[in-house]
């Protein structure tokens, strides 16, 4: 058995240092990551009442890192990692939103252009990063870091819980399907029951 010099163990303890600095500081991950969702987060998504558009489990590299229903009955489904933000406050690369409420198209003020895509109207914000497509009886919002990826998310949508195809013409608007004129499951009133 050979014996080590000075010089080779004080190289070996600074490698295995810096091999224990690397893996501490692996632990800590960036906060800013998230993991791609367990598919039984997606159930709740495909039992919804009506059609909810996704880009499938993932799109362009970036894996479905969140799905969520939110009171207004709208769903989200977020693919990649947090461009910005932190815990509560993520920005995404890219997000799919379709609300129930067809009578309501959001923007505001905020400049846009009108355009067609898939054979039904839609309105470009912010440089064409916002897309929002009102069709069938559900309006869809695509968020996108940048207008490329929001035109191919755009054109891929499909329905999870319905039958569709990427680059197919959908759905024409129907009328105002009144979902605005309920009141949000948070707004209905526990059921009275006999005293007794």
């Amino acid at each position: 058995m050979r014996r080590l010099r000075g010089s080779a163990i004080r190289a070996l303890g600074a490698a295995c240092t810096a091999a224990l600095c690397a893996l501490a500081l692996s632990s800590c991950a960036n906060t800013l990551q998230d993991r791609p969702i367990p598919h039984n987060i997606l159930e709740g998504v495909i039992e919804a009442p009506f059609p909810v558009y996704w880009l499938g489990g993932s799109f362009e590299g970036m894996a479905v890192s969140e799905a969520a229903h939110d009171p207004s009955g709208a769903y989200s489904v977020q693919y990649g990692n947090c461009l910005a933000g932190g815990q509560g406050s993520c920005v995404p690369p890219l997000r799919v939103v379709t609300s129930p409420d067809n009578s309501f198209l959001p923007g505001g003020s905020t400049p846009r252009t009108r355009t067609r895509i898939r054979g039904i109207d839609a309105l470009l914000a912010q440089s064409g990063k916002t897309i929002v497509m009102a069709t069938g009886g559900v309006v869809i919002d695509v968020y996108a870091s940048n207008a490329r990826t929001a035109a191919a998310a755009a054109q891929t949508l499909v329905p999870i819980n319905a039958l569709g195809a990427p680059q197919a013409a959908l759905p024409a608007v129907l009328p105002d399907t009144g979902f605005g004129d309920q009141p949000l499951p948070s707004q209905v009133p526990a059921p009275l029951r006999p005293l007794g």
